[in-house]
């Protein structure tokens, strides 16, 4: 049905994004099945998520591969990390498109100064937090959701610096309008990606399917000569291969054979 990435600094407030939205759109007449995926759903620890680029590395392909095994028309998946990197927000986009479903961006806009006195209390009160190091090189590297791009757009900004983050926040209440809302011919505001060629499962053949044609292509073959030597020299009318195929016309017979003895006598 949906794939919406929620996307921000480490601690602005995603996870209180994600829950709101997610009770949100079960409230809603159309009350759809969601899931969050997120580190704590295979008990990831954040620090050790993002030691190093390995480490990262492995984090999102964990997740991305989740989300690939979660898709489907029934269901509205939310994605609960950073999700920093642009060039993974498109990855993400493109499993919403090979899917043929909505897709959206929430973006958590709170100001680096805040995240980190964010950070601080959540150690002040015993929950798990980053640690300095990890925490200023995640804040370098995030790379802010920008409209423009397909795979950020729709884009839904939250402030939650300004405005708690609640169901009736605007962009959970437009987000979940984005999900729900029923798409026919005359709107416009509401897109389904659509899968391309490259992003369709390519259609498997059997692994005997060169054997098959060979062989039927030497019945086709060896019905046309017997016909003709049982003609000795005379029109043959048509032949019958099989009862589920055609008859084959003289005209088509005659074009037929010049080419198949030519390659006999070859």
């Amino acid at each position: 049905m949906a794939l919406v990435v929620i996307s921000g600094q480490p601690c602005s407030g995603k996870s209180t994004a994600a829950i709101c939205l997610a009770e949100a759109l079960r409230a809603s007449e159309l009350n759809p099945t969601v899931r969050i995926i997120d580190e704590s759903s295979f008990h990831l620890d954040r620090n050790q998520s993002y030691a190093d680029n390995t480490a990262e590395k492995n984090l999102r392909g964990v997740l991305r591969s989740e989300v690939d095994r979660s898709l489907s028309k029934d269901s509205i998946i939310i994605v609960d990390s950073l999700n920093n990197i642009k060039g993974y927000r498109y990855e993400l986009w493109c499993l919403a498109r090979a899917a043929g479903i909505r897709y959206c961006v929430i973006y958590c806009d709170v100001k680096e100064d805040l995240c980190r006195e964010w950070n601080k209390k959540r150690g002040e009160n015993g929950e798990s937090t980053y640690n300095d190091k990890i925490f200023e090189d995640l804040v370098r590297r995030f790379e802010i959701p920008d409209r423009r791009n397909r795979w950020d757009s729709p884009l839904f900004e939250l402030w939650p610096s300004k405005d708690e983050v609640q169901q009736s926040s605007a962009a959970i209440v437009d987000a979940v309008s984005y999900m729900t809302k029923k798409v026919d011919s005359k709107s416009r505001d509401v897109k389904v990606l659509q899968p391309t060629i490259a992003t369709q499962n390519a259609r498997m053949t059997e692994a005997n399917s060169l054997y098959v044609m060979d062989r039927a292509t030497q019945e086709v073959v060896n019905a046309i000569v017997e016909a003709q030597s049982q003609a000795l020299g005379g029109p043959v009318n048509g032949i019958s291969l099989d009862e589920k195929m055609i008859t084959i016309s003289s005209n088509t017979l005659r074009f037929n054979c010049f080419f198949v003895l030519a390659d006999i006598r070859k």
